[in-house]
């Protein structure tokens, strides 16, 4: 199997709809073999009964029982997982239209290699802005890509899965352990998925700070001095996307 999709949702029955019905999309090429994992963290809301309704739709497998957070969910999503890649789409997370496009590209890439695209920011009212995946050097300062629009190989993030110490900044980290250790990002062209402004990791400015400078010193070993810039640049530049989002 190419693709393992992981959604991970708690109180949001009406977000794991929407990813649902995102798959379509995907659906569309007959070629890409893909999975949907959901970890639901037992919201009662009515996700249950929505994912038992499904049939197993899309490979459909699910688990709705109480977690440590998103990033304990996430961990348990990899070990449901058989894709060769995976992507984490959370609840109301979706594919963009032109998504298949993409993922089609994923088969010729190797296990060594960390693939990332393009995504869509919605800041609501209609405001979208495209975030572009950059250089894999990108890594030193931020994800080279937003965390939607990165395929990570099933066999790294197993070994390397997510850190709970890290409370807003974990993808950032899982994503520098595996560049320190050989994996490498590529990117491929076009547009993966959207999502909304407002997060664990966009609407925790200070936290998010805080957490990407230990990721660099801990895991990165960069130079104080370039790990302080860091930090000032993406005060500064994440205030003015949290500003964005809440003027939408």
């Amino acid at each position: 199997m190419l693709l393992s999709v992981i959604t991970v949702a708690f109180r949001n029955y009406d977000g794991v709809v929407k990813t649902w019905q995102s798959l379509a999309h995907l659906a569309r090429d007959p070629r890409i073999e893909f999975e949907w994992i959901v970890v639901d963290g037992a919201s009662g809301d009515g996700t249950e009964e929505f994912l038992q309704g499904c049939g197993g739709e899309y490979r459909l497998r699910y688990v709705c029982e109480k977690d440590s957070g998103i990033y304990d969910a996430m961990n348990k999503g990899i070990a449901m997982a058989q894709g060769r890649f995976a992507l984490f789409l959370n609840s109301g997370d979706v594919f963009h239209p032109d998504a298949a496009q993409v993922v089609s590209q994923l088969a010729a890439k190797n296990n060594r290699t960390m693939v990332i695209a393009d995504a869509l920011l919605d800041f609501g009212d209609g405001h979208k802005r495209r975030r572009k995946a950059k250089h894999g050097w990108y890594i030193y300062h931020s994800l080279p890509a937003s965390h939607q629009a990165i395929f990570f190989p099933l066999s790294g993030i197993r070994k390397y899965p997510y850190d709970l110490r890290y409370r807003v900044s974990s993808d950032y980290a899982l994503a520098a352990r595996m560049y320190k250790s050989g994996y490498r990002f590529t990117r491929i062209k076009g547009l993966v998925s959207e999502f909304s402004m407002g997060g664990v990791s966009t609407s925790n400015n200070l936290q998010l700070c805080q957490d990407a400078r230990a990721v660099q010193r801990n895991i990165l070993r960069m130079p104080g001095l370039l790990t302080e810039l860091s930090y000032l640049l993406r005060l500064r530049t994440t205030g003015k996307a949290k500003t964005l989002y809440n003027k939408a």
